[in-house]
């Protein structure tokens, strides 16, 4: 795992964390810990701490199980920014890539008791804005939250 810089105190205006890991179902919890501990000192409520990093943890699954199928030879990539205007996570796998419009639509009667298909409607319901940008060398997804005025830097209640 590389750290190019730590999350400094609560309510700090900007910071860059990234982290290389191994596609290996340990490597979510992991992820999902920095991603937590990176929203939390950003300064973002507590229960949208946990909508953040279910978010991560979610994509994260997917970049290991479906981008990566489990390859030790292939990593996941995540790049934690945050400005004052919002926390930026990008999750990026070496997989072959998806077409996303031939996604199966987890709310259709057919997929409701399936095990899996809802990471991505998580991650939409939780987040601001989600982009998946297939490529050459795998899949993207980019996630934005934006801070709310009592988690900007300079709010004072």
């Amino acid at each position: 795992m590389d750290a190019v810089s730590q999350p400094r105190a609560e309510g700090m205006n900007s910071a860059h964390r990234s982290l290389n890991l191994e596609s290996r179902i340990e490597s979510v919890e992991q992820a999902e810990n920095e991603v937590l501990a990176f929203a939390r000192a950003a300064g973002f409520e507590e229960d949208t701490q946990h909508q953040i990093a279910m978010a991560a943890r979610e994509m994260v699954v997917n970049a290991i199980s479906h981008g990566n199928a489990y390859d030790l030879n292939k990593h996941v990539q995540i790049e934690l920014r945050l400005s004052p205007e919002s926390l930026l996570i990008a999750i990026q796998d070496e997989g072959h890539g998806f077409d996303p419009r031939n996604l199966p639509d987890p709310l259709a009667p057919e997929n409701l008791l399936r095990q899996s298909g809802r990471g991505l409607l998580l991650a939409r319901a939780f987040m601001d804005d989600v982009e998946l940008i297939p490529g050459p060398k795998g899949t993207e997804v980019r996630m934005r939250k934006r801070r709310q005025e009592g988690n900007a830097p300079g709010h004072k209640s």
